[in-house]
């Protein structure tokens, strides 16, 4: 990977605002704006990432897409990085997502997530269950890849740096999280194996810096504490019934959001899924095998 790399990924793209004060929201489009819904993928992007971790994979995934949609959630990569009055909410980040697709005028699509975007793509999933998506957003989901998320908390592995992230004193913690050696540790660890390249990691702590924003990651990791409050009464129940085509494709070597998670889902809550488990793969396998991640997730959308 070339030193720039994350430079020219900021470089190539657009920022939209968001909110009442007009936040920046760093966007990205690839292909052919006029692609149908059937043709467009849709991702998002986890913790502590940006739309960035998707780099290694966006040339191989337009072998089966015409057009894909990425953004950085504020707090995240390029996008601003706003102070105590912004809330960083999936609920909120949901409603980022719709608001780069309408900027794009997207009608419908593939989504993809991963890690943290997971949880906003199960909130996005439970509003079209309910018949609540908008009305703009006509031709709708058309499927959910999951990957590699901590969908079901009783399996989630965290790493201590984010249960003392998640404490009251989550603060005071996050100076640890400013020291690039503990940075990279962290990562390592949460990956699971050792195929994940010291630029990619990198990579990661140099969009986190960004604004200072790795002073701010105690803030974003709240949403574990959404994950605790609506994972069973909103997010698995809407996994549970949806008619829309389902993937549920996980690295096997995650320490985190461990493989017996995608199990779990699978056998326990949605068993009209399609499950794939990527071997030797960890928890970032879009940086850290991206071949082998690319042919996972486009086995299911060629069936």
């Amino acid at each position: 990977m070339k030193a720039d790399s994350l430079q020219a990924w900021g470089s190539s793209g657009e920022y939209i605002p968001f909110g009442p004060f007009s936040h920046r929201v760093f966007v990205k489009q690839l292909g052919d704006p006029q692609a149908t819904a059937e043709r467009t993928l849709l991702l998002v992007h986890g913790f502590p990432e940006s739309s960035y971790t998707y780099h290694a994979v966006v040339d191989g995934l337009q072998n089966t897409f015409e057009r894909i949609i990425l953004f950085d959630f504020p707090g995240f990569g390029w996008s601003d990085k706003p102070e105590a009055t912004y809330e960083y909410s999936l609920m909120v980040h949901a409603d980022v997502a719709f608001a780069v697709w309408q900027h794009f005028g997207v009608k419908g699509g593939h989504v993809l997530a991963h890690d943290m975007g997971v949880s906003v793509a199960t909130e996005i999933l439970a509003r079209h269950e309910q018949d609540l998506l908008p009305k703009w957003f006509s031709v709708g989901l058309q499927s959910l890849t999951l990957t590699n998320g901590s969908m079901v908390l009783e399996f989630a592995r965290l790493r201590i740096t984010q249960k003392l992230l998640l404490s009251r004193n989550g603060g005071f913690f996050n100076r640890l999280f400013i020291i690039y050696r503990l940075f990279r540790h962290q990562i390592r660890s949460a990956h699971g194996n050792d195929r994940l390249a010291d630029g990619e990691i990198w990579a990661l702590w140099e969009g986190n810096v960004l604004q200072d924003g790795h002073r701010k990651i105690y803030r974003l990791i709240r949403y574990y504490r959404e994950r605790a409050r609506f994972e069973k009464t909103r997010w698995l129940p809407a996994l549970a019934r949806t008619a829309l085509p389902l993937h549920l494709c996980w690295g096997d070597q995650d320490a985190v959001a461990k493989v017996a998670m995608a199990h779990y889902l699978k056998e326990k809550v949605c068993s009209q899924a399609t499950l794939t488990i990527m071997s030797g793969l960890g928890h970032f396998g879009q940086m850290g095998s991206p071949a082998e991640w690319v042919a996972a997730v486009e086995a299911f959308y060629r069936k």
